[in-house]
């Protein structure tokens, strides 16, 4: 199973995704982070995300942003979207029908559909970022269930 965590430049929410989601899976699993932007491309993850996730002891300080590509809907199963903004960036990259099934919102897998975005923590502080980080663990949580009972 190949799983890429998307949000808007690939340095706070994503990263933290993928790595709680790395420590949630089997080791032959694949799990990636990008972004819709390439603004921070090359750059390591914000220096609160990293902060955050080494509070949980995840290391997520080697991780580097890039944009997602069009690869990406060729390599990855499943593409998990932070917020609506996001998601519909990421369906409008893709080609068919078979690319846009494997796109969906991030805490959709928590069923409540009112809620489904991931707040982006970049404004705030490192209360917001440890909130992002404990809806994140959540989602993988459900997200890890939903794929190995599949």
């Amino acid at each position: 199973m190949k799983i890429l965590m998307v949000c808007l430049g690939n340095i706070c929410r994503s990263p933290l995704a993928e790595g709680i989601m790395k420590t949630k899976v089997p080791e032959n699993f694949v799990v990636d982070s990008a972004g819709t932007i390439s603004m921070h491309e090359g750059e390591h993850p914000d220096k609160r995300a990293i902060k955050t996730a080494a509070n949980h002891n995840i290391d997520i300080s080697k991780q580097r942003s890039r944009p997602i590509t069009r690869k990406d809907f060729e390599t990855f199963d499943k593409i998990y979207c932070m917020d609506i903004d996001v998601f519909e960036d990421v369906v409008s990259k893709t080609r068919n029908e078979e690319e846009r099934q494997k796109v969906s919102l991030f805490l959709e897998v928590l069923g409540d559909h009112e809620n489904a975005e991931v707040p982006d923590p970049y404004w705030g502080d490192m209360s917001d970022f440890e909130k992002v980080f404990q809806l994140l663990d959540r989602g993988c949580d459900a997200i890890k269930n939903q794929i190995l009972k599949s």
